[in-house]
């Protein structure tokens, strides 16, 4: 590298670990979201959109708001849209005051129009009048003025959006396939996580660190140092691999959702410090290659399998848990005595194991430098679904099951 490049590559290096550290901060605050809150900051960094899909009360719109605000001197717009949401109340409000002079003008500060960065909540619900609009900004970043003329540019760096349901409609549809990123939230699982949410209602809240990122940093990583990061062909070999694998399971994307998806890749080595894509990055397109979430496991399992055996094993495991939740579902009504047979038999010995070896697969992962998001989640509902069977099967008070997990 040459010596005047080197001032902007510390700047760039800066950038990537104060992002880092946004995310490790949101990850403290927001339970369960640390492989959600690292997505959207790639995606961002990419430049590019992401749906953020789960049931109400899963923290989506706070958790949006929290990494949008990190971005000092970001113009930032938020909206929650309904069938009847207007475009111009998305872009620009017409100026009565102008109007009355016999002027026709609309009034674009505030709307997002002048936004780096937006929060779209229910962005499915988008009006079909709102509709050309809505995907011409998101796909092209322009808005065409109701009085005509020439369409405007918007600075629009990325939005995040949200939802409760999937699209039911043509037009929604078209809106959910210009979202690159499409990442699941549900329920805290983890009963120790749980407790810790519920502490924290009745708890005078802490004062933490809240590290911010420059908008001009933001910028130069999205339009400079991101599309800078090396692409190796082995990293070209192994998308093509997915892709076949993918195939061969009927779950395709198009070709252009594929080579957005390179951006991504390039953002998530930025965001760790490296200046080539690794295999490991490829775990970011569990959340691009999938169209329902019913097809969100088997693209995750193809993906894992490919760059992360720890993760892959861990996800054989959950299938393991999965099956002893629904035998604790299947026994429901059953008395006492039966429901413990089956703890003492079953249960507690496969539970046990599986705990032993998910610990194993974070030892190996860590000591590889490999991501520990899908084993942690795993783990997560081994803790959930033995503190069903200690309260359920076996009768113990839920006020002491936090001690025996």
């Amino acid at each position: 590298m040459a010596p005047q490049d080197v001032p902007g590559a510390q700047a760039a290096q800066e950038t990537a670990q104060r992002l880092r550290t946004i995310g490790d901060e949101l990850a403290d605050r927001f339970y369960e979201r640390a492989d959600v809150v690292r997505t959207l900051v790639v995606t961002l960094l990419a430049g590019q959109h992401s749906l953020v899909l789960g049931p109400p009360g899963t923290a989506k719109s706070e958790m949006a708001r929290e990494l949008t605000g990190r971005i000092e001197g970001a113009s930032y717009w938020e909206i929650l849209l309904s069938k009847f949401t207007a475009p111009t109340r998305m872009f620009g409000p017409i100026d009565v005051a102008a109007l009355a002079r016999g002027e026709y003008r609309q009034v674009y500060d505030g709307r997002a129009t002048t936004a780096h960065v937006a929060f779209i909540d229910e962005i499915f619900k988008c009006s079909t009048a709102a509709l050309n609009e809505t995907l011409g900004y998101l796909n092209e970043r322009i808005y065409h003025p109701e009085s005509g003329g020439a369409p405007i540019r918007c600075p629009l760096i990325g939005a995040i959006t949200a939802s409760n349901e999937l699209p039911s409609g043509e037009d929604s549809a078209a809106v959910y396939d210009r979202l690159l990123v499409r990442v699941e939230v549900k329920y805290l699982e983890d009963p120790s996580n749980f407790a810790s949410l519920v502490r924290s209602a009745v708890s005078r809240p802490a004062a933490t660190a809240r590290t911010t990122v420059e908008l001009a940093a933001l910028q130069h990583a999205v339009a400079e140092a991101v599309p800078a990061v090396d692409v190796p062909d082995v990293i070209v070999d192994a998308v093509c691999t997915l892709r076949a694998a993918l195939r061969r399971k009927e779950l395709v994307a198009s070709d252009r959702r594929w080579r957005q998806a390179v951006g991504l890749l390039q953002a998530s080595a930025y965001l760790d410090g490296r200046p080539a894509v690794a295999e490991t990055d490829l775990s970011v397109l569990t959340h691009v290659l999938w169209n329902s979430p019913a097809e969100r496991p088997a693209v995750e399992r193809e993906v894992l399998q490919l760059v992360n055996p720890d993760a892959k094993e861990a996800l054989d495991l959950a299938d393991t848990i999965d099956e002893l939740e629904a035998q604790l579902d299947a026994m429901a009504g059953q008395s006492r005595e039966a429901l413990s047979e089956w703890v003492i038999k079953k249960a507690h010995n496969q539970l046990a194991m599986a705990g032993k070896q998910l610990e194993r697969l974070r030892e190996e992962a860590v000591s590889a430098g490999r991501s520990t998001a899908a084993i942690d989640r795993v783990t997560g509902r081994r803790r959930a679904v033995r503190a069903r069977v200690l309260t359920e099967a076996l009768g113990v008070d839920a006020s002491t099951v936090q001690a025996q997990l």
